[in-house]
């Protein structure tokens, strides 16, 4: 994926003009307006899923530069790793807004269940214990 552009000048740019963060609904909305416009509208559920390996890959790759033991070639592009990470989450985005799934209602039973089952799971950080 080759863009003439820069994700930051574009955040600076949406920082500037909304100052606020966007909720995932408002994400959900501005990503389905995004695809509206076009007559081929959402790709279909497995394509989307190879969309979204494909950019797990990417991301996979940049992390793999940067604390890895493969450097990056001179001849290959600088990619920030949340320019990867907003790659993967509008490719989400997409999947969950063509399957009719709400993110909050998604994240929220997610963290219920670690919330319940998995509350023991790990070694909690207690006031005045050595870090």
């Amino acid at each position: 994926m080759s863009n003439s552009f820069s994700f930051a000048t574009i955040r600076e740019k949406c920082e500037v003009e909304t100052m606020e963060r966007k909720t995932m609904e408002q994400m959900q909305k501005e990503v389905d307006e995004y695809i509206g416009q076009f007559k081929e509208g959402y790709f279909s559920p497995l394509a989307m899923l190879a969309r979204m390996t494909e950019e797990v890959g990417e991301l996979a790759r940049e992390v793999n530069h940067l604390y890895g033991e493969k450097p990056k070639k001179s001849t290959e592009d600088v990619k920030a790793m949340e320019q990867e990470i907003g790659d993967m989450m509008f490719v989400l985005i997409c999947f969950a807004n063509s399957l009719d799934i709400n993110m909050e209602e998604s994240f929220d039973l997610v963290m219920e269940k670690f919330n319940t089952r998995d509350k023991d799971r790990w070694t909690k950080i207690n006031e005045g214990d050595d870090q």
